[in-house]
């Protein structure tokens, strides 16, 4: 979601930790990391949802105090507001423990709420992916404070989407309002620029355009009237915009379907990966066959310019790999990073192979 200053925001839920014999740490701060590599270069907003950590889940100070060390300028730098959603007396001690490393500086980024609600002052709330236990917890909370159950809140119902929008809708509305067109026009037109222009650009999909810009072009196109700027727009937005059309589809272009097919793809001997990605694909779909064919060829231009932009097929499958394929619940998993990486990665090296 995006705060009241159109800031992304990234949540950390600590009911969803398993016990900590269960967890690799060292991972699980490399893909903290790697998840917040993708948002550093603008500025960015953290919600803790503190509920749900116990003695089971709890990881250990000398843990907590690397994963601060780690945690450099880069990160430190475009992070503009951390939440602590339900503080208890434990974030109280942690705070007098890492005090003496904690700059004043990052100290007034921090902000603790008590409840849910409070959010509501400083970002949209209802894009926030909040936990079932966490909204239970709150409620909780809130019965003991008032002795009755919180009102019930009312929402409004959804508006329709707009016959020209781009984003937000399903590939097949995209087609039937853009007369039987299967590539997504703003995936045609995008794409179409940056194989003449972009193909070149060093950390081509790295580095992020502002959201501003993004948030702007976007509405242009849900608007019908982008057509004509797309060449105006930086390079980065446009292939931001690839990945945002991606993300926003309301299943998955690799489908909810293929998800565990996917996930199985490390269990496949090495010499019939290739056979067994093929096999994935060509279940897809139609539509979703021709638009993942479409991306992946121009991935794979992309990567044959590698000495230029830097972007290998590992590289662009880390980018795209969740970007392509999400579970059906939930958040992706640590440990499915890398079958779902390793997936797009054969995508994109062997595609004369695949499609």
């Amino acid at each position: 979601g995006e705060d009241n200053s159109g800031r992304k925001v990234i949540t950390f839920s600590c009911c969803r930790m398993p016990p900590s014999h269960q967890l690799n740490h060292t991972r699980l701060l490399e893909y903290l990391k790697y998840t917040l590599d993708q948002y550093v270069e603008n500025d960015y907003t953290v919600v803790y949802f503190h509920y749900g950590l116990k003695s089971l889940n709890k990881p250990s100070l000398k843990w907590l105090q690397t994963a601060y060390k780690e945690f450099d300028r880069k990160y430190k730098k475009n992070l503009k507001a951390l939440y602590v959603v339900h503080p208890t007396n434990f974030i109280k001690i942690l705070w007098n423990i890492f005090k003496p490393l904690i700059s004043h500086k990052f100290g007034k980024k921090i902000t603790y709420l008590n409840y849910l609600s409070d959010l509501r002052e400083h970002l949209k709330y209802d894009q926030l992916n909040i936990p079932q236990e966490v909204i239970r917890h709150d409620e909780n909370l809130r019965r003991k404070q008032k002795g009755k159950l919180p009102p019930v809140v009312k929402v409004p119902p959804p508006r329709p989407p707009l016959p020209t929008q781009q984003f937000g809708v399903s590939l097949q509305y995209i087609k039937n309002k853009n007369k039987g067109e299967l590539i997504p026009p703003v995936m045609k037109e995008t794409v179409s620029y940056l194989k003449t222009k972009g193909l070149q650009v060093e950390g081509l999909f790295r580095r992020s355009a502002s959201i501003q810009t993004i948030k702007d072009v976007q509405k242009l196109y849900n608007q019908g009237s982008c057509h004509h700027t797309i060449s105006s727009n930086s390079v980065k937005a446009l292939l931001i915009l690839v990945l945002t059309c991606l993300r926003e589809l309301p299943q998955p272009l690799l489908t909810f379907e293929c998800y565990d097919h996917i996930l199985g793809i490390t269990s496949v001997e090495s010499s019939l990966r290739v056979t067994r990605c093929k096999q994935i694909v060509q279940g897809l779909p139609e539509h979703n066959y021709v638009v993942l064919k479409y991306l992946i060829c121009f991935l794979h231009m992309v990567s044959q310019e590698s000495i230029y932009n830097r972007m290998t097929a590992s590289s662009l499958a880390c980018v795209f790999g969740l970007n392509l394929i999400w579970p059906s619940k939930g958040t992706a998993s640590l440990s499915a990073l890398v079958p779902l990486n390793l997936f797009t990665e054969l995508l994109i090296d062997f595609y004369t192979n695949i499609f």
